[in-house]
């Protein structure tokens, strides 16, 4: 077999990625987020550090470097290269986002709940990015979704009318903070769809205001009363674990009000602009549009902006939607979430065996999470091998086909070769294709 270099715009592109090590992330190698980037970068793991987030695009907060010909030397920032090489874009993304990726790519170990957050929508984004540069980074909006790679807890938008009902009967230590006329709304089932709308905001915005040393007390007395019960439910457990690590926290309330979701391995959640979350323990991939605008409330050290989180939530009730992905392969299961900028593709194959990687109509992002094994690429008579390893990364251009097999083994703990794929929605690109109004 000859190993050559086809043109640099049309190869895959190994990429050296930026951690961020944020105190929710869990410890040395029990975070999967720390073994990635101890393969990547060659570095021991401090086990009393905290490794939460692998980054793989082109923000600014945490930039992948192209690494070339395997030197590590021999670097410069992906979005560079990708300026200085537009068409690897593809002419459509190109077209509508620029000489830049639209979505970034991570792997997050949570060990520690995040905050009580939403993301902004583009029209609030750029109005913040304007007020408060230093805080919020960019004027993109960030619609996202979290696949899980283990058990992963999260909490993801407004109960319905009748669960939080069930809190305001089971939780009396929140009336005194919520005021009478507040709890007899959430009480009253006869709400129009746009009734229980104004009640969920006046309460909710009420709690979330609510004096510290009132919230404190508040909290103090509902795990006491727990903490007495025999049993208690899994979203008590849940109160009794947030008020463990965010003591007298406004979090800790608000969380009553909030979906409480348990995924498994293969489930993904996806979120759209103004809808509140936080993600509570686990480890998942993510996808979201390029940026890092977050709108914090509770459950942080960080900066809360708790007047602009009430303001600008949409208060849709009711479960989230859950994810299971379609097979569009025998070894690929592709998730879309309704978003353009983003969708991810796993690709699970066996000991021994092979798939062609198809070419996508945009740039792509591919992940090894698991296995090892080679990916082939032909020109011609030519052929680029490379050598497929856990924690490697790479950039595909758009328009590349490739060949990946996955290494024979004998022994019974490896692993099949596990590749996760982020790039801009398949569904989106070909239904554009061809027009030039994108919008």
């Amino acid at each position: 077999m000859t190993v050559d270099t086809p043109s640099s715009v049309s190869r895959p592109l190994k990429l050296k990625c930026k951690v961020q090590n944020y105190e929710w992330g869990k410890q040395g190698s029990q975070s999967e987020v720390g073994q990635l980037y101890s393969l990547q970068s060659g570095l021991p793991l401090a086990e009393d550090e905290p490794f939460a987030e692998l980054w793989m695009g082109t923000h600014d907060s945490g930039p992948s470097l192209v690494v070339f010909d395997q030197d590590e030397d021999s670097t410069m920032l992906l979005k560079d290269w990708i300026s200085q090489h537009p068409s690897s874009l593809g002419d459509k993304a190109l077209q509508l986002w620029g000489a830049d990726l639209p979505f970034l790519f991570k792997v997050l170990s949570v060990g520690k709940a995040l905050s009580i957050q939403a993301h902004p929508d583009k029209k609030l984004a750029k109005r913040l990015h304007q007020l408060r540069p230093d805080i919020y980074r960019d004027a993109n909006h960030k619609p996202e979704m979290a696949l899980a790679i283990s058990h992963f807890e999260a909490l993801c938008g407004f109960m319905s009318p009748q669960e939080i009902k069930e809190v305001m009967i089971e939780y009396p230590e929140l009336h005194p903070l919520l005021g009478d006329s507040e709890v007899k709304a959430l009480l009253d089932m006869s709400w129009s769809k746009d009734l229980a709308k104004v009640a969920l905001r006046a309460a909710f915005t009420r709690l979330m205001s609510a004096d510290d040393n009132v919230v404190n007390d508040t909290v103090c007395k509902i795990v006491a009363r727990l903490s007495k019960k025999d049993q208690m439910t899994a979203k008590e457990q849940l109160v009794i674990r947030l008020a463990d690590q965010y003591p007298g926290d406004i979090g800790v309330l608000s969380s009553l009000f909030l979906n409480y979701i348990s995924l498994n391995p293969g489930e993904a959640l996806y979120l759209d602009a103004n809808e509140p979350h936080a993600y509570i323990a686990g480890e998942c991939v993510e996808c979201m549009a390029t940026s890092d605008n977050v709108i914090r409330a509770g459950l942080t050290p960080k900066y809360k902006d708790t007047q602009t989180l009430c303001s600008m939530l949409s208060y849709r009730q009711g479960q989230p939607n859950i994810l299971s992905g379609v097979m569009i392969n025998p070894q690929t299961r592709r998730y879309s979430p309704p978003f353009e900028e983003f969708e991810l593709d796993v690709s699970i194959l066996k000991h021994g065996e092979s798939m062609v990687f198809p070419a996508l109509l945009g740039p792509s992002v591919v992940l090894v999470l698991k296995g090892k094994g080679m990916m082939h690429q032909r020109h011609g008579k030519e052929c680029l091998a490379i050598t497929l390893m856990k924690g490697d990364v790479y950039f595909i251009p758009a328009g590349v086909v490739l060949i990946l097999h996955s290494s024979l083994s004998s022994k019974k703990l490896d692993h099949p070769l596990h590749l996760y794929r982020a790039g801009i929605s398949s569904a989106f690109l070909l239904t554009n294709a061809a027009t030039h109004d994108f919008h």
